[in-house]
């Protein structure tokens, strides 16, 4: 079983299945016959419900995915599907907080800073530093991987030092058993 390391943003993700939310129960009144009893009516609600039902439980599934996690000697990162990059444990050497620009404007279209995880690898681990990830949940170049804060649990000083607390443990334990 994975330790959860740094878990997804849930507000924004709750934000993001407000109008599927809502088109399943206008599909659901609909299908019910409400507010009329038009068959045509009833089977595209049907279909409504059906779509966004489905729509809605992809979300949840993504909603619960951690960032990153840890398991078997694995860092789990999560930056580009469902389906985890496994990056030996060995080769990230800490986490630290960054800032970039955010990928979403704000409401007057310009661009805002959010907080970043940064994951540093091992210079020597050439074979991890560039992978391809999604580009909007973050960016893994040069040996760092770096996580937008937009996408994932409140970051600041005190998370972070909870990851670099974490992988020591973790550490310490393959060490012990090493030896």
């Amino acid at each position: 079983m994975a330790q959860r390391w740094l878990g997804p943003n849930y507000r924004v993700m709750m934000l993001g299945m407000a109008v599927p939310a809502g088109l399943f129960c206008v599909g659901l009144l609909l299908a019910i016959g409400w507010p009329w009893h038009h068959p045509v009516l009833r089977g595209l609600g049907g279909t409504l419900a059906c779509i966004t039902a489905v729509v809605l439980g992809v979300l949840a599934y993504l909603a619960f995915l951690p960032r990153l996690s840890y398991e078997d000697g694995h860092l789990l990162v999560y930056l580009r599907s469902t389906v985890p990059i496994r990056v030996p444990i060995d080769v990230v050497e800490c986490f630290f907080l960054g800032q970039e620009t955010s990928q979403i404007p704000s409401r007057r279209g310009a661009s805002f800073e959010t907080a970043t995880v940064v994951v540093r690898l091992a210079e020597s681990a050439v074979q991890w530093h560039h992978k391809e990830v999604k580009p909007t949940l973050g960016h893994w170049c040069d040996g760092y991987i770096t996580i937008r804060g937009t996408w994932c649990e409140h970051l600041n000083r005190e998370r972070v030092n909870q990851l670099n607390r974490c992988l020591s443990e973790v550490l310490s334990e393959r060490h012990r058993h090493d030896t």
